[in-house]
């Protein structure tokens, strides 16, 4: 497994790398995970609706991707973790694979003392019923991209011009906010150690 902290980044060109290096990977090529944070964007799953987009004048761009799910906003102070794997290698379905990405997320939150949920008919993570990481996923021939955000300690006030994930109304919230002051650095950290000991155990179980 490769991590990659690739820093703050465009979005554009860090999803067409991740699709140049899914199409080009071979049976042995090993699985990496890329750390970023991107300057303000919307992103538009294949699932996106015209409903959801920014209900107002912004500023800010929309891009359309491949990836599963509606819109949902990145921008500075949030955690991106893509997860550039093989699946099949790996024995994981997709299904068993996003319930493992939102218990990385809630371990992570449980180690500072917030309870956390994951929900079967909205992926992501939600801390009283507030969306604190979403997920989206591509998956050709086995094989994974895209991944999830955490919001750590951001300007919320994007996600108000749409409706996150879809969902008119649903509320976002944040580390900050939920009195954790730890650096976007420490917590990418943090997110991408849990994510790898819970990948190595799944390997282990299936081995």
């Amino acid at each position: 497994m490769l991590v990659r902290r690739l820093g703050r980044v465009d979005y554009q060109p860090t999803w067409q790398a991740m699709q140049t290096f899914t199409a080009s990977r071979k049976p042995d090529t090993p699985d990496e995970l890329w750390q970023v944070e991107h300057p303000p964007v919307y992103t538009v799953g294949i699932a996106g609706r015209e409903e959801h987009l920014p209900a107002a004048a912004s500023t800010i761009p929309v891009v359309r991707i491949d990836r599963g799910g509606q819109i949902t906003y990145h921008g500075p102070g949030q955690v991106v973790l893509y997860t550039l794997l093989d699946l099949n290698r790996l024995g994981l379905g997709v299904r068993a694979f996003v319930r493992m990405l939102e218990r990385a997320v809630i371990d992570l939150l449980a180690r500072h003392g917030v309870e956390a949920e994951g929900r079967i008919d909205a992926p992501g993570v939600y801390v009283e019923g507030a969306k604190i990481a979403a997920l989206g996923l591509r998956i050709r021939h086995g094989r994974c991209y895209h991944g999830l955000s955490l919001n750590v300690d951001m300007d919320l006030s994007p996600f108000g011009l749409i409706d996150p994930c879809g969902y008119r109304g649903l509320p976002v919230t944040q580390l900050r906010d939920l009195g954790i002051q730890t650096s976007i650095e420490t917590v990418a950290d943090e997110l991408t150690g849990i994510v790898t000991e819970h990948l190595a155990n799944t390997k282990a179980a299936a081995s």
